[in-house]
């Protein structure tokens, strides 16, 4: 290795500790979207707005709808152009669109949706996508568990956000939504903070003591090679990972195979199951175990823990029972948790099943960005699992809107819950079919 080589390797390490706390900072700010429940249920009140279960909906599954648009666009621009400038562009407009939130009235219901909905979803949606493809870089030695940490951030938002937005709810309950106006102003300082930081690592860094795998030389030898030299001729370009061996597929090409479509499939299934109870969850804690307003906004928050923690665990198990086995435990235990907890004979056994799910939800979003790394390479993950997210934005929409559906204002959580969880069941047959492309011949050959 060349002195140049060296410094530049180990400063990059010194930096990638710090890169990954900005990263989970920026994560934590946008991750209030899942405390949407506990200002659901202050929009339905009778002394706020009134609304129906299905209308206070609406402002969520726009702002899911949109977070595919922001993080499509934005990963392809942080492919070409680096991580920094697309998260603090994408943090400014999902800040605006949360403070433009908090000036919707009973009367104005489309500012809502344009505040918090169309704004900050897309503005959530560009900044989601960067801590997740700039970290694998940074870390090719422990991507699934660097993905989830990253990711757990995400989760863990709501965490902080339902007790706080609870109590500022209470401080003007007819007019709730008077409390995006603080919570956009430090969703601000946060994302500009942490992003400030963001960069993406020297093309040629490897951590220290990370050896590439036999394999891996050999596709990267071979990708050094003139095309000619490599196959006696013409040859089609393969753009090899030297550090794990995976060829670096682009976007058009990652979506001209099955794979793409199957983990897409994956994701959109799993996001349709937790989602449906991440919802309802204040709402439902009350009306299935009596528990008071206050007292479902702190389960809200103590959730949370579990969304952000379980994409960490996830993130770390996958990478060592594999992806495909990981993903039949997360529909699996969702479907099952989902199933019992219409049921649920006390506050406990709600919070435990509920936990399970969310710790599951949060998980497929750990393992998820691996998987497509694995699958597709790491050179142009901002634009391929930016493209994958259409499944949480399909899964955000499709998933809250059954399950109102589904309860309805008889408030049918058996009927509700007990679909939801057949269709987790149900799609464990994706991973279950579900296989890594097949190396191209040509890179089979000049490996042996």
């Amino acid at each position: 290795m060349s002195e140049t080589r060296r410094d530049a390797t180990d400063s990059a390490v010194g930096n990638r500790w710090l890169i990954l706390v900005a990263g989970v900072l920026v994560q934590l700010a946008i991750g209030a979207v899942y405390a949407w429940s506990v200002f659901s249920k202050a929009l339905q009140s009778d002394a706020a707005f009134g609304w129906s279960k299905s209308q206070a909906t609406v402002p969520f599954e726009v702002a899911i709808g949109m977070i595919f648009i922001g993080s499509y666009l934005g990963g392809r621009i942080q492919d070409r152009r680096g991580p920094r400038s697309v998260a603090l562009t994408g943090g400014v407009i999902y800040s605006i669109g949360v403070v433009l939130a908090s000036f919707a009235t009973t009367d104005s219901f489309w500012l809502l949706v344009l505040g918090y909905g169309v704004l900050g979803g897309f503005g959530l949606g560009m900044v989601y996508i960067v801590p997740i493809a700039m970290l694998q870089k940074w870390f090719p030695d422990k991507p699934g568990l660097i993905t989830g940490i990253a990711v757990a951030g995400f989760g863990f938002g709501a965490v902080i956000t339902a007790p706080v937005g609870q109590r500022l709810i209470d401080n003007t309950p007819d007019l709730p939504t008077k409390a995006f106006l603080p919570l956009g102003i430090g969703y601000l300082v946060a994302i500009v903070i942490g992003a400030s930081l963001f960069k993406n690592p020297p093309a040629d860094y490897r951590p220290p003591g990370f050896a590439a795998p036999p394999h891996a030389l050999a596709g990267a030898g071979r990708a050094d090679r003139p095309a000619a030299s490599r196959a006696g001729g013409p040859a089609a370009d393969t753009d090899v990972d030297p550090l794990s061996g995976t060829r670096n597929f682009t976007a058009n090409e990652a979506l001209s195979t099955p794979q793409w479509y199957l983990l897409t499939a994956i994701l959109t299934l799993s996001v349709v199951a937790g989602i449906s109870l991440i919802s309802v969850a204040a709402g439902s804690a009350s009306d299935i175990t009596g528990l008071s307003s206050a007292g479902a906004a702190t389960l809200v928050g103590v959730l949370g823990l579990f969304n952000g923690a379980g994409r960490v665990l996830w993130g770390w198990l996958s990478d060592r029972i594999g992806k495909m086995p990981a993903f039949m435990g997360i529909l699996a235990i969702q479907g099952v948790c989902l199933l019992l907890i219409p049921h649920a004979s006390s506050v406990g056994v709600f919070a435990l099943l509920a936990a399970l799910v969310y710790t599951c939800y949060g998980g497929a979003f750990g393992t998820m960005p691996s998987t497509a790394g694995r699958f597709f390479g790491v050179k142009n993950a901002g634009a391929i699992y930016g493209l994958m997210l259409i499944g949480w934005s399909i899964g955000g929409v499709v998933g809250p809107l059954l399950i109102s559906k589904l309860i309805g204002e008889d408030k049918s959580y058996s009927l509700g819950f007990t679909v939801i969880g057949i269709i987790a069941l149900v799609a464990i047959a994706v991973p279950l079919v579900t296989k890594k492309p097949a190396p191209e011949r040509a890179a089979e050959d000049a490996a042996v």
